[in-house]
């Protein structure tokens, strides 16, 4: 199940960024974490982005998948997430960055 979700968390945040008018540059959904990179236009403050690429797309997977309900006290995501701007970093070491966690992720095991 949880390829199933993987693979619709990534659907679903793909549809929203499309709707946001930005463009996914790197996207991993892992088992604990998902890791997104997206360029959107500059009309949107980080911290809105951050609050609606968690909100609907929770919604909707949790309405798919209403099992993770058990698993997580009614919440699919923490409080917590990171956002920051690209500015001195290029997108190849940000994207380098997101490819890299599964490697990461398998050394942890």
């Amino acid at each position: 199940m949880i390829g199933e979700v993987a693979e619709y968390t990534k659907e679903v945040l793909k549809s929203i960024a499309e709707e946001l008018d930005c463009e996914v540059s790197a996207l991993e959904a892992m088992q604990d974490r998902i890791h997104l990179f997206v360029n959107c236009p500059p009309r949107y403050a980080p911290s809105y982005l951050a609050n609606y690429f968690k909100g609907e797309p929770a919604r909707l997977i949790l309405k798919k998948f209403p099992e993770l309900r058990e698993y997580s006290n009614g919440k699919l995501w923490t409080g917590s997430h990171f956002v920051s701007t690209a500015g001195n970093v290029s997108s190849e070491t940000i994207k380098k960055y997101i490819e890299g966690q599964w490697v990461k992720e398998s050394e942890e095991d």
